[in-house]
């Protein structure tokens, strides 16, 4: 990113930043993630297909009723269902 695309200029030292080494790194304030962590993670499915859905009007009325980003909650709400039947059955 250059000066001319920021609106504020950065008070980061990069040269300072770039130099640095892996092992120059403080890392005592972050835990390590370990086997467990990386076991409950969920894989990123790939970019999101644009399709119609039709649904009653009454779930879709409570869903819009949150407001912005109630086709993400719809999106969620179907991906928990999609985890506990294959949980079921595999």
């Amino acid at each position: 990113m250059s000066v001319k695309n920021t609106k504020k200029r950065s008070k980061t030292n990069w040269k300072r930043v770039d130099a640095l080494r892996d092992s120059g790194i403080d890392l005592s304030d972050i835990p390590e993630l370990g086997a467990e962590f990386f076991s409950k993670a969920i894989r990123w499915p790939g970019k999101k297909k644009q399709i119609t859905l039709r649904l009653d009007p009454d779930t879709l009325a409570f869903f819009r009723k949150h407001g912005k980003g109630y086709q993400t909650t719809i999106n969620a709400v179907l991906r928990k269902y999609v985890e506990v039947c294959k949980s079921r059955t595999g």
